[in-house]
């Protein structure tokens, strides 16, 4: 047996653990606490590597001259495949750990690589942030609670672009409250995409995402914003989702960018960042909510290029 064998064997094994203790009460905790996170999984070697995570001297790949909205609508619709199975593995007793391996074997599964893996030093190959982590939670062996809410965000790269989006699911029975975040956080991306128009300032989707949220009680996080994307992971423009009068760009066809609104139950601040580096929670410990996209500005509005299988717009 190879190592690589050996790792999806052992990764195998963890997920059939997870899946055994779906029954089994897990009692709930005051806040999120930082479990054992495990090795990261080999890509295999014909997967096509963005430059971050190519060997050196590796060139990058050649496509076709007027192929990037093609190549992006691909990225999309893998992306979307992947949140939409991750999802519906998100259950009481699961681990993120499993949803995470989850991931790896479903980008792998469409020929796409991992953007997150080795990106900055990151680690795993999805972010799963827990009630009041905002992003970028690392997968570990901490079980999944009744009650709990999880932000599963996934980016995809295939065919030399990245497809980014994200989605807070509900872990079993969930409170009003926390239903109600996720709801609002829900149409808070949708009025941001609504905003979304050639030759108007990118400011009009914070101003559309602020208002809406404000409006129903919550607060908008600043300190993360959408960004461009495209043959890069992160790029211009920034896409604040707040109204932010110095955010002037100008949105034209063709762009690529990801609205992702994190909409918190309390303050809008973000606390300090956990000792690994990339967890961040909210500074009062209030849930978190955020949905993510990304958009094609086309003449007339704009193409989401991550639309999920039966997903429609939810404006509030």
């Amino acid at each position: 047996m190879t190592k690589r064998q050996q790792k999806r064997k052992e990764t195998r094994r963890r997920i059939g653990a997870d899946v055994a203790t779906l029954n089994r009460p897990v009692a709930a905790s005051a806040r999120v606490r930082a479990g054992k996170v495990f090795a990261p999984s080999d890509v295999p070697p014909e997967i096509q590597r963005p430059p971050y995570a190519r060997a050196k001297g590796v060139a990058d790949p050649t496509f076709a001259p007027g192929s990037f909205p093609a190549r992006m609508r691909a990225a999309g619709r893998a992306a979307a495949e992947v949140l939409q199975i991750v999802g519906a593995a998100v259950a009481p007793g699961v681990t993120t750990e499993a949803l995470d391996a989850l991931a790896f074997d479903t980008y792998i599964a469409l020929g796409g690589y991992p953007s997150t893996l080795h990106y900055k030093g990151y680690r795993k190959t999805i972010c799963t942030s827990v009630n009041e982590i905002i992003c970028h939670g690392i997968p570990d062996d901490r079980q999944l609670i009744d009650g709990d809410i999880v932000n599963c965000d996934v980016t995809i790269y295939l065919d030399g672009v990245h497809g980014d989006t994200s989605a807070t699911f509900a872990v079993g029975t969930m409170s009003d409250d926390r239903a109600q975040l996720i709801t609002v956080t829900r149409q808070c991306l949708w009025r941001g995409i609504r905003a979304v128009r050639p030759g108007l300032p990118i400011n009009e989707i914070g101003k559309a995402i602020q208002q809406h949220a404000e409006s129903n009680g919550f607060s908008v996080v600043r300190t993360f914003v959408g960004h461009g994307i495209s043959d890069v992971f992160h790029c211009a423009p920034s896409v604040p989702h707040y109204f932010d009068r110095d955010a002037t760009d100008i949105m034209m066809p063709g762009d690529t960018f990801t609205i992702e609104p994190m909409i918190n139950a309390g303050s809008w601040e973000v606390g300090k960042i956990w000792r690994d580096g990339w967890t961040a929670p909210t500074a009062d410990l209030s849930d978190s909510a955020q949905f993510e996209h990304t958009l094609l500005v086309t003449n007339d509005g704009c193409e989401v290029l991550t639309l999920g299988r039966d997903e429609t717009p939810d404006y509030g």
